[in-house]
C-alpha cells in the first residue's frame, strides 16, 4: 500500500509539473503574440489620412478609398461599406492592408459610380481591441443636395452586455486569486473551510464566465451588429483571429491551470509526517469507595498503517486496587511525502506564481497599456494594479464571509478565530493600497495627460469618480486597520474584542466590499472609453490683427482684430465662431466671410467652409469639417466693401 500511495503522489506531481509547462507556454506565446512591436500611438485608433479627403469633389470616380490610422487596425469584409445618396449600399471590393501596413486600409471602389455624393462608413477595431468608427463623403462630378445619414454607433445591447462580460472577469479574478491567496496563505483553517474553498471555486466560474461573454460579443461589437451576431460563426473566428481572440483563449488556459492547482492545494492540507512511538500509562482503580473510575488505554498494534484500540473500565470495589497498563502510540508512514510534500512546497506555489503574473497579462497586452507612450512601463504598472485590486478585493470578501460572520451563523462544531487571518489580511491591505495608489498616480496621467481633460472627458469624470469612491474605500480601510492594531496589542488579543466593537468592523468591511464592486464595475467602463488624452482637444482662442490695407478702405477696422474660436478642434464636425472686432471691443459688421480649410503639410485641396452671420460682427461656421488631425489653416476672406477684399489666416492644430 505504501508503494501505491508513493506512485499516485508521484503522479500528482508529474500531472501539477505538466500543468505547469503548459501554463508557461501559453504565457510565452501569449507575450511573444500580443507584444509584437506596433507603431506608438495613444489608445483607440483615429484616422490620420484618407483618400480622398472629406467632402472633396472629384472630376471622376477614385478607383479606391485609403483610410490611414495612428495605429494598426484589424477589420473584416463587413468593415467598410459605400452608401449611394440613397444609403444604398453598393458592392465594393474586399478591404485590405496597403503593402502590409497595419496602419493603412484600403478598399477598391467601382468605376462606373453616377454623379452625386457618396458617404463611405469604416468600423475598424484598433490595437488596444476597441473599436472606432466613422464616415466621410466624397462626390464625384457635382456634390448632391443631400448625404444618407449613417448610424455609426453600436448597439446598446452588445454594449452593455460586453461591458457586463468584463466586470464579471474583473470580479472573478478578485475572487479566485484574492480569495484563494486568504484560504491557501493567511487563513490557517482556510483549507478545510468549506464555505471558503467556495468562494474561491466561485471565482473561477464567474471570470471564466466573463471572458467567455467578451469572447462571443466582440464579434458583433466589431461589426456593430445586434445581439445575434454571437451565434455567427464567421464572426466568432475573426474574434479568435485577432489579438484579443489570442489572449481570451490564453486566459481560459491559466484560468484552467490555476484552478488545478488550487484544488491540489487544498486536498493535500495537511503535511505528511513520519513515524513515531511514545508510551503513555494509564492507571485505573479505586481508593476507598464504590466509586468507578474509568481509563481509556490506546494499544500500539500498527499493521500498513492501521491503529487498533481498546477501552478499559474498572469495577466497583471496597478495596484498594490498582492497575497499570503501557501502551504505544504509533503514526504510520503514509508514504506522500516525497510526491505530496514536493507538490505542495514546490511546484503548486510555482503555478500559482506564474499564473497571478500571467493572467493580468491577458488584459494589459490587448488593452489601453499597450498602446501609447512608455508601453515598457503602462504594461507592467498596470498589471501590478489589477493584481493588487484583485487581492485586495477577493481576499476581503472571503474574509467577511468566512471569519467575520457570526459563529452562530456557521458550523457550531468550528470555532472561528479573527486571528491570524486578520491581521495578515490587513498586512497585505497596506502593501496593496500602496501599489493601487502608486500605479494608479501613473495610469492616471499617462491616460489624462492634463488638469483641464478631468473634467471635460468622459474618461476623466470616470476616472474622478473612481478615485472618490477609492478615497472612501482608503477611509474605511484605515478604520479596520486601527481595530487589528489596538486590539492586537492586548494580552487576550483580537478575540477578546467587544461585540459592539467587532460589529462595526463588519459593517466597516461590507462598505469596502461595495465601493470595491464600484471600483471594479467603474474600471469595466473605464477600459471600453476612450482615454482623456486621446480625446480632450482643448478649444482654440486665437486673435489676428485686421491687415492695414483692409483698414484704410472700411470705416471701423482701423486698428481692428479678427477672434476665432474653434471647438473641439479635433477631425470631424467643428464650430467656428468669428468675432470682428473694433480697438474699443465692439462688434464691427462687414457685408461678408467665406472661408476655406487649408492643410499647409499636406497635398490636400483647400476645403469650402461655409460661414453665415449669427449678428453683427458674429459669424458662425457650424459645420467646419476636419478630415484628420494635423496643423490647419483656417483662411477667411473678409469683403469690407462691394469692391475691396482682405484674408487673414489663422493657423490652428487638430487633435
Amino acid at each position: 500500500m505504501t508503494h501505491r500511495i508513493q506512485l499516485a503522489g508521484h503522479r500528482w506531481a508529474w500531472l501539477v509539473t505538466r500543468l505547469a509547462v503548459v501554463l508557461l507556454l501559453a504565457t510565452g506565446g501569449l507575450v511573444t503574440n500580443l507584444a509584437s512591436p506596433a507603431q506608438p500611438a495613444y489608445a483607440h485608433a483615429s484616422l490620420v489620412e484618407t483618400s480622398p479627403v472629406d467632402g472633396e469633389v472629384l472630376a471622376s470616380p477614385p478607383a479606391e478609398v485609403r483610410l490611414r490610422f495612428n495605429e494598426a487596425v484589424s477589420f473584416n469584409e463587413r468593415s467598410i461599406q459605400l452608401l449611394d445618396t440613397n444609403a444604398e449600399k453598393l458592392a465594393i471590393g474586399t478591404p485590405g492592408h496597403v503593402d502590409g501596413k497595419g496602419n493603412t486600409a484600403k478598399v477598391s471602389l467601382p468605376t462606373d459610380l453616377a454623379e452625386g455624393t457618396y458617404v463611405l462608413a469604416w468600423r475598424v477595431t484598433s490595437a488596444d481591441s476597441h473599436v472606432v468608427s466613422g464616415a466621410l463623403t466624397f462626390s464625384v462630378g457635382h456634390p448632391s443636395a443631400t448625404a444618407a445619414a449613417v448610424e455609426q454607433d453600436a448597439h446598446r445591447a452588445v454594449v452593455v452586455v460586453d461591458a457586463v462580460g468584463r466586470a464579471l472577469a474583473f470580479l472573478g479574478m478578485a475572487l479566485a486569486v484574492g480569495g484563494a491567496l486568504f484560504v491557501a496563505v493567511l487563513w490557517p483553517a482556510g483549507r478545510t473551510d468549506r464555505r471558503g474553498r467556495r468562494i474561491v471555486w466561485s471565482g473561477f466560474a464567474v471570470l471564466a464566465a466573463g471572458t467567455v461573454v467578451v469572447l462571443l460579443v466582440q464579434g458583433p461589437y466589431a461589426a456593430g451588429t445586434s445581439l445575434a451576431g454571437v451565434f455567427d460563426p464567421d464572426l466568432l473566428g475573426a474574434t479568435l483571429s485577432t489579438r484579443l481572440g489570442h489572449a481570451l483563449l490564453a486566459r481560459l488556459v491559466i484560468v484552467l491551470a490555476l484552478g488545478v492547482a488550487f484544488g491540489l492545494a487544498v486536498r493535500y492540507r495537511s503535511p505528511a509526517t513520519t513515524a513515531t512511538a511514545t508510551s503513555a500509562t494509564v492507571t485505573t482503580g479505586t481508593a476507598t469507595t464504590g466509586t468507578a473510575t474509568t481509563g481509556t488505554v490506546t494499544a500500539g498494534t500498527v499493521t500498513t498503517g492501521t491503529v487498533t484500540t481498546a477501552t478499559a473500565t474498572t469495577a466497583t470495589a471496597t478495596t484498594a486496587t490498582a492497575t497499570t497498563a503501557t501502551a504505544t502510540i504509533a503514526t504510520p508512514t503514509t508514504g506522500t511525502a516525497g510526491g505530496a510534500g514536493a507538490t505542495g512546497r514546490i511546484v503548486l506555489p510555482a503555478v500559482a506564481t506564474v499564473g497571478a503574473v500571467a493572467l493580468p497579462l491577458t488584459w494589459t497586452l490587448t488593452d489601453h497599456a499597450q498602446t501609447g507612450v512608455q508601453t515598457w512601463l503602462a504594461v507592467p504598472a498596470t498589471s501590478l494594479h489589477l493584481l493588487a485590486m484583485s487581492l485586495w478585493l477577493g481576499g476581503l470578501i472571503t474574509l467577511a464571509a468566512c471569519v467575520l460572520i457570526p459563529a452562530g451563523r456557521r458550523e457550531t462544531r468550528q470555532a472561528i478565530t479573527l486571528a491570524p487571518a486578520l491581521p495578515r489580511f490587513s498586512g497585505l491591505a497596506q502593501v496593496c493600497f500602496a501599489v493601487i495608489a502608486v500605479t494608479g498616480v501613473y495610469l492616471s496621467w499617462r491616460q489624462v495627460g492634463s488638469w483641464a481633460a478631468l473634467g471635460a472627458t468622459d474618461f476623466g469624470r470616470l476616472l474622478l469618480g473612481k478615485l472618490a469612491v477609492v478615497l472612501a474605500v482608503v477611509t474605511l480601510a484605515a478604520g479596520a486597520r486601527r481595530f487589528v492594531r489596538r486590539r492586537g496589542r492586548e494580552p487576550l488579543g483580537l478575540d477578546a474584542a467587544p461585540a459592539a466593537a467587532v460589529r462595526r468592523l463588519r459593517r466597516s468591511v461590507v462598505g469596502e466590499i461595495l465601493l470595491g464592486v464600484t471600483v471594479v464595475s467603474i474600471t469595466a467602463v473605464l477600459v471600453n472609453t476612450v482615454p482623456a488624452r486621446t480625446s480632450y482637444a482643448p478649444p482654440v482662442h486665437t486673435t489676428v490683427p485686421v491687415p492695414a490695407a483692409a483698414a484704410e478702405s472700411a470705416a471701423g477696422l482701423r486698428d481692428a482684430s479678427v477672434e476665432v474660436n474653434i471647438e473641439p478642434a479635433r477631425s470631424g464636425n467643428n464650430v467656428a465662431d468669428i468675432y470682428l472686432t473694433g480697438p474699443d471691443g465692439s462688434l464691427v459688421a462687414v457685408p461678408e466671410i467665406s472661408g476655406r480649410l487649408e492643410s499647409p503639410d499636406r497635398d490636400v485641396p483647400a476645403l469650402p467652409v461655409t460661414v453665415t452671420a449669427a449678428e453683427p460682427g458674429h459669424y458662425v461656421a457650424n459645420s467646419m469639417s476636419i478630415p484628420f488631425p494635423g496643423e490647419w489653416v483656417l483662411r477667411l476672406d473678409i469683403r469690407v466693401s462691394d469692391f475691396d477684399e482682405t484674408s487673414v489666416r489663422v493657423q490652428f492644430t487638430a487633435r
